[in-house]
């Protein structure tokens, strides 16, 4: 048992060590750092932007996003809507095409995934089109805040070769597996990326919602990123390279959570794999660098891609251990309940730990969460479990072959109705009616 005791303190003390600074990023935003807030300097410079959307069977929400970045409050002719509609057998192209959009239609079954269907496109770009300096890159779930090329645009004239977003929710209060995704993504934006902007760190792209330059397209002749998780893939590849990824705190984008467990098994199962392939490919890369060369970036990202996960499992695995030892020693019924209520101690900590994390995005964030003040409370109770989850996914994702697929979007709503609805859940009225 002794040994055990030794291996728990290592694990305590490993994630102490490793994840410490993230708690000084929320300190930091907490009583330092500035929240987004109106800027009232020029904005600078407008640039002429594309804005990349990959689809596959989005009939039903597609139509919407173009729709919000029509309504953009910047100059319709410096923006450009390209969509790749990959292996589709519905409208999605024939909609974007009436709705001005430039539409590539992509067939191909062998190379599937989202990395595969932007290089298809940017492949073609570099030959042919010469009016983009930069790309933002979407999701066909997605809806674009008027303001948000503008603020990207901002961020743009900083400096910045690639940029992310503020990432909200289409669907915060549908259920408490939305809510945790949704809250997940709050916190990435406000405690993670916003903290690294404004302490001169690199940030991490998440998904959707990010501009990269053209010479950064240029110089991958395309996109050669086709992991599982191809936009953590281009983070560490970046940030390898000494690329600082920037942040726009107030280039806000809503996209669709999924609402079934099992969407949401096979969504963050592939994930998990994806996380396994960079730290397979980059992560003695990230290690090298920031140990030669100071790169608190590349630490930073090794932890946001290290499976913290097995840490977890191992240390139910030494308590389990601990007590099938105290039944097979016949220390009797009270020493087995009192490693059993250790066990439960551990259990009830950590989840106070995390449910603080998500309870102090709820109480910052609150008027940006479009759900019921009962909703917000609820669901700061339910996203710790929904973090747990992640432990049997992420020991599945270890030895099941995962493959990419596509997450069904059924939320179909305008800016201008969500935030309505926002609003009037934020003042407890019922937008059901």
């Amino acid at each position: 048992m002794f040994a055990i005791q030794v291996i728990e303190i290592a694990l305590f003390l490993f994630m102490t060590l490793c994840y410490s600074y993230q708690i000084v990023y929320i300190l930091y935003m907490l009583f330092v750092g500035k929240r987004a807030k109106p800027e009232t300097a020029d904005v600078g410079e407008l640039h002429r932007f594309g804005i990349v959307i990959s689809a596959r069977n989005e009939e039903s929400v597609i139509g919407h996003l173009i729709d919000s970045i029509h309504k953009q409050n910047y100059p319709g002719e410096l923006i450009r809507v390209y969509v790749i509609a990959d292996n589709c057998t519905d409208s999605t192209a024939e909609i974007c095409r009436n709705m001005g959009a430039i539409v590539y239609e992509r067939f191909n079954d062998k190379e599937v995934g989202k990395g595969y269907a932007l290089n298809y496109l940017f492949t073609d770009l570099l030959k042919t089109d010469d009016f983009c300096e930069g790309y933002i890159i979407l999701d066909a779930d997605n809806l674009l805040d008027p303001d948000y090329v503008y603020q990207m645009n901002r961020t743009f004239n900083k400096g910045y070769r690639v940029i992310t977003s503020y990432r909200n929710s289409k669907n915060y209060g549908s259920n408490w597996i939305s809510a945790g995704y949704s809250l997940w993504f709050l916190r990435e934006a406000e405690y993670l990326n916003n903290a690294r902007m404004q302490l001169g760190t690199s940030c991490a792209i998440s998904g959707t919602g990010f501009l990269i330059r053209r010479d950064i397209v240029e110089e991958n002749n395309g996109w050669p990123y086709h992991l599982l998780t191809e936009d953590i893939q281009f983070t560490a590849a970046s940030v390898i390279k000494g690329e600082k990824i920037g942040y726009s705190a107030r280039a806000v984008l809503y996209d669709e959570q999924p609402v079934s467990f099992v969407q949401s098994w096979r969504q963050r199962m592939r994930w998990a794999k994806g996380f396994y392939q960079v730290v397979w490919h980059y992560g003695w890369k990230l290690f090298t660098t920031a140990v030669t060369k100071g790169s608190f970036s590349c630490y930073d990202i090794l932890m946001t891609i290290f499976p913290a996960i097995f840490v977890t499992a191992t240390t139910l695995i030494c308590f389990g251990i601990k007590v099938v030892n105290a039944f097979l020693l016949g220390a009797g019924m009270w020493p087995v309940a009192a490693v059993c209520l250790q066990s439960l101690l551990f259990l009830f900590i950590f989840y106070l730990f995390i449910y603080s994390f998500g309870l102090v995005t709820v109480i910052t964030e609150w008027n940006n969460i479009g759900a019921t003040k009962a909703e917000k409370i609820k669901y700061t109770f339910t996203f710790p479990i929904f973090l747990f989850t992640y432990v049997p996914i992420g020991i599945c994702a270890l030895f099941k072959k995962v493959e990419w697929k596509p997450i069904k979007h059924s939320v179909s709503i305008t800016v201008d109705d969500l935030k309505k609805e926002s609003s009037e859940k934020n003042a407890d009225i019922d937008s059901k009616k």
